[in-house]
């Protein structure tokens, strides 16, 4: 399934008053290679594994599984991880009638503030909230499994 996302930094905190949801992610890479990525992640009592392929532009081919969450626990209590688990809290914020996720990082990463945006089409339109920084789609330090290996902290 073909997965078009934009990325962004946060500026500020005025997303929080259109938040219709949060939940508590934690996610580990098997896998980070060029071509692909394999994760594991779980929210408290659910969990998935998903391979990624490599992006192209803002796309890129994603497909995911629900898995019982004693399979990422033990992926993860074995050492099999590549980098350190990802940790952060995912806040939905409405604007006007498109669902952001605006991820506040945790441990290594704490600090990190970053928006997502899931588009039907690469070139679709989209509000621009305030909040909304500077487009950091094409800047690979900014995906997940670089954060898994290169935390936050460190740059």
């Amino acid at each position: 399934m073909m997965e078009i996302e934009r990325k962004f930094l946060v500026v500020d905190d005025s997303w929080r008053s259109a938040v219709v949801s949060r939940r508590q992610i934690v996610q580990a890479y098997l896998a980070i290679g060029e071509r692909s990525q394999v994760r594991v992640r779980s929210t408290g009592d659910q969990a998935w594994i998903t391979v990624k392929g490599q992006a192209a532009g803002v796309s890129r081919e994603e497909f995911e599984t629900e898995v019982p969450v004693d399979f990422v626990d033990g992926v993860r209590a074995a050492g099999l991880c590549d980098g350190e688990p990802v940790e952060k809290e995912r806040h939905v914020v409405a604007v006007e009638g498109h669902q952001f996720e605006v991820d506040v990082f945790h441990g290594a990463n704490e600090g990190l503030i970053l928006a997502e945006l899931e588009l039907d089409a690469p070139d679709a339109e989209f509000p621009r909230p305030g909040w909304l920084g500077t487009e950091v789609t094409d800047d690979k330090r900014y995906r997940n499994a670089y954060l898994a290996k290169s935390p936050y902290d460190t740059w």
